[in-house]
C-alpha cells in the first residue's frame, strides 16, 4: 500500500487478544474492582503494553486512571518526577528508578498503586547494561517491592516477560494490602 492507504484492519474476532496474552490483567482488575482501588503505570521499555494489557478489558476504566510513557530520562525525571540523582547515580535501569517511577505514577494519577518498569528490551545492551535485565515495580501507599527480570529472551518476549511480571507483582501487592488490612499485626513479610 505504497499510496499511503493504510493497511485494512482486522476484527476483534480476528486480532490476537491482549487479553488471551496477558490473563493476569483480568484477574488484577477483578481485585481492584473488588477492592475498589485503582492503578497507574509509568512504562520504559515495555513502550505502554502494561497499559494496553490492563485496558485491554470491558469496564478497566473503573480502576486504570492512567499511564506514562517514559522512555527518556528527561520524561522520567519531568513527568514522573524521578530524582535525576537517582538517574545519574544508578542509571535508569535500576530498581530505584523503577521504584520512582511506580510511586510518580501513582502520586500523579491519584491511584492506590503505582506501577513502574524499566530496562533494557534489546537485542543490544544500554548504559553498559545487558539486554533482558528489567526492573518491575509496584508502590502503595506506605510501602512497594521490586522484582528484578535478567533473562534476555529476545526483544519482544523480554517486554512480554516484564509485563507479565508487573502484572502478577500488582495482584500479589493487592493482595498482600488485603490480607494486612484484615489482620493488623501482620508485617507484610511472608515465607517463599
Amino acid at each position: 500500500m505504497g499510496d499511503g492507504t493504510p493497511p485494512p484492519v482486522e476484527s476483534d474476532a480476528a486480532a490476537p487478544l491482549l487479553a488471551v496474552a496477558f490473563p493476569e490483567a483480568a484477574a488484577l482488575g477483578a481485585r481492584l474492582l473488588q477492592r475498589r482501588m485503582t492503578i497507574a503505570v509509568a512504562e520504559s521499555c515495555t513502550g505502554g503494553l502494561l497499559g494496553a494489557a490492563l485496558t485491554a478489558g470491558p469496564g478497566s476504566s473503573a480502576y486504570v486512571r492512567g499511564g506514562i510513557i517514559a522512555y527518556a530520562n528527561d520524561a522520567k525525571a519531568d513527568h514522573l518526577g524521578v530524582g535525576r540523582h537517582l538517574l545519574v547515580t544508578h542509571g535508569a535501569v535500576s530498581a530505584e528508578v523503577a521504584m520512582a517511577m511506580a510511586r510518580g505514577a501513582r502520586d500523579r494519577f491519584g491511584a492506590t498503586i503505582g506501577a513502574g518498569i524499566t530496562g533494557v528490551a534489546g537485542p543490544e545492551a544500554s548504559e553498559k547494561k545487558p539486554a533482558g535485565l528489567v526492573f518491575v515495580a509496584v508502590a502503595g501507599p506506605g510501602s512497594g517491592q521490586v522484582v528484578r527480570l535478567s533473562e534476555d529472551l529476545g526483544r519482544e518476549a523480554n517486554r512480554a516477560s516484564a509485563v507479565h511480571a508487573a502484572l502478577r507483582l500488582c495482584l500479589e501487592f493487592v493482595e498482600r494490602a488485603v490480607d494486612q488490612r484484615a489482620d493488623p499485626r501482620s508485617d507484610g513479610t511472608r515465607e517463599r
